[in-house]
Order: C-alpha cells, then sequence, then structure tokens
C-alpha cells in the first residue's frame, strides 16, 4: 500500500484583503507549490485539494513518508499559510479519514 500524507490547513481567509477579493490565495499558492515539488520529482500529487469541514486538505504521495512529512512542514511554514497545519498519514487501502496525525511543522 502507498503511503499517503493528507495536508490539513484551517480553512482561514486571508486578513487585509480587498473586498471582494478571493479569501484563499493561499489555497492556489500550495497548489501551484506542490505541483513545483511534483515537476521536480520529490513528490506526487495524489489527488486534487478540497476542502473538509473548517479544514482545506491536499494529498500528496509518491516519496517515502520522511520526505512527504518534509515537503508538508514546507507547505505549513509557506507565509500566507494559516497558523494549526497538521498531516494525516495514511496510505491508500485504509478508510477514510483514518490515519496517524502529525502537527506541522515537523521538527
Amino acid at each position: 500500500m502507498a503511503s499517503i500524507v493528507e495536508i490539513h490547513v484551517p480553512l482561514v481567509p486571508t486578513p487585509g484583503l480587498d473586498p471582494g477579493a478571493y479569501a484563499f490565495p493561499w489555497i492556489d499558492q500550495v497548489e501551484d507549490f506542490l505541483v513545483d515539488l511534483e515537476d521536480e520529482g520529490a513528490v506526487e500529487v495524489y489527488d486534487d485539494g478540497e476542502e473538509l469541514g473548517e479544514v482545506y486538505v491536499f494529498f500528496i504521495a509518491g516519496a517515502t513518508e520522511a520526505t512527504l512529512l518534509t515537503a508538508a512542514s514546507r507547505v505549513a511554514t509557506l507565509d500566507s499559510v494559516p497558523t494549526g497545519a497538521f498531516a494525516i498519514v495514511t496510505d491508500d487501502g485504509a478508510p477514510d479519514g483514518t490515519g496517524r496525525r502529525i502537527d506541522l511543522p515537523v521538527a
């Protein structure tokens, strides 16, 4: 079974935006960052990100758990990403919503 890391980021609007502006520009920044990592061959974007309750979830795979957690930590420390991100380490055979929770960034 392949390891998957879900990156859960609190769905918090970016402060100081102009009225009518997209409230979550950090989602696009994270998606671009993950695509760049994928282009470098570091990780694989496993699935499209999605809103899940009060978090936005990004999915990465295609590398060792340590590499995936390093990538997740880098996401959590991007300037515009809200604090409180965490990862769920799971695999493609696990029931939805199950896995080991790890606070980000990983020390």
